[in-house]
């Protein structure tokens, strides 16, 4: 998530695509995640002596306010870790250059950024490492991708990102297993979020979190993107995400960011649908459009369309 020079604060996430092949070398073996049939690829040996990650609610988790980094498993969906950051410069320090890899316009998708490269890239887009996501989402599989690319091409990990890679591998090795990582900062002045906007931040993410590890709700996604929405519809929020700075050219992002935008982002400092160009009424059908076809479970059970615009 960053803010951009109207004040109005986006959450931003995507995902590419990469040949699977030199991962797997890289990586050397693979482990059938629990949830939802998902590979984890793992990264390290996981000390197996930790005690298992604990689980909260969303509402357990929106009253959190950390003063050292928390890691939670959600309750309601355990393969989803949420990491919860004191400040936002330790979630940028951890997680900047993987956001950067994955998503960002005008960043290589070949190899990654150096640390005075992601510096030179972070600055061009008016951000700083503090400010450039205020909330970031994972699949196991991106995760795993990151960690191998990085073998591959000997970058130097900083402190925290090696911090990173020990969490998901101790993760995966648990019992319920890793599907996504979902964080959020510390409301608090120093961050630039309150507890409103915080709460905005954790349920959008969480919707990410069950699109990588729910394939049932990311199939209902994917039929309503191709069925319901026109052409023209899907340009249309092709366009709205692609001036936040997703590439529009991921169709999986697409579908993935229209959902957790559209259904999951009511607050209007985060979304504001008239920037769509898509007639109230028509928004609406969508929006019903999509809730019909999402699975039963506890984001169904927790999505109305009452806010539609």
């Amino acid at each position: 998530m960053s803010r951009d020079a109207d004040d109005t604060v986006i959450i931003r996430r995507a995902r590419q695509k990469w040949p699977m092949i030199p991962v797997l070398v890289a990586l050397g073996c693979v482990v059938v995640a629990g949830m939802g049939g998902l590979i984890w690829m793992r990264l390290a040996t996981s000390p197996l002596s930790l005690p298992l990650i604990p689980a909260a609610t969303e509402a357990e988790l929106r009253a959190e306010s950390p003063t050292t980094r928390t890691v939670l498993r959600f309750a309601l969906n355990p393969a989803i870790l949420v990491m919860d950051f004191p400040t936002l410069a330790e979630q940028g320090e951890m997680l900047n250059r993987i956001a950067a890899w994955e998503e960002r316009a005008g960043v290589p998708r070949d190899h990654l950024l150096a640390d005075a490269e992601l510096d030179v890239a972070i600055r061009a887009g008016g951000s700083t490492s503090e400010t450039y996501y205020y909330g970031h989402d994972y699949s196991a599989a991106e995760i795993a991708r990151f960690f191998a690319h990085a073998d591959l091409e000997h970058i130097a990990l900083n402190p925290r990102e090696r911090e990173l890679r020990a969490l998901v591998s101790r993760a995966a090795a648990e019992p319920q297993g890793f599907g996504a990582l979902i964080t959020l900062p510390r409301a608090d002045a120093a961050n630039q979020v309150d507890a409103s906007s915080r709460a905005a931040i954790l349920h959008h993410e969480l919707s990410h979190g069950e699109y990588f590890t729910n394939p049932v709700f990311a199939r209902s996604i994917k039929t309503i993107w191709d069925s319901v929405l026109t052409a023209s519809e899907r340009s249309s929020f092709r366009t709205y995400l692609a001036t936040e700075g997703y590439d529009s050219g991921i169709e999986d992002l697409m579908m993935n960011e229209t959902q957790a935008y559209l259904m999951h982002t009511p607050d209007p400092r985060f979304f504001d649908p008239s920037r769509l160009g898509i007639a109230t009424e028509r928004l609406t059908q969508i929006k019903k459009s999509f809730l019909a076809a999402m699975p039963a479970g506890w984001l169904r059970d927790e999505t109305t369309i009452a806010s539609a615009p």
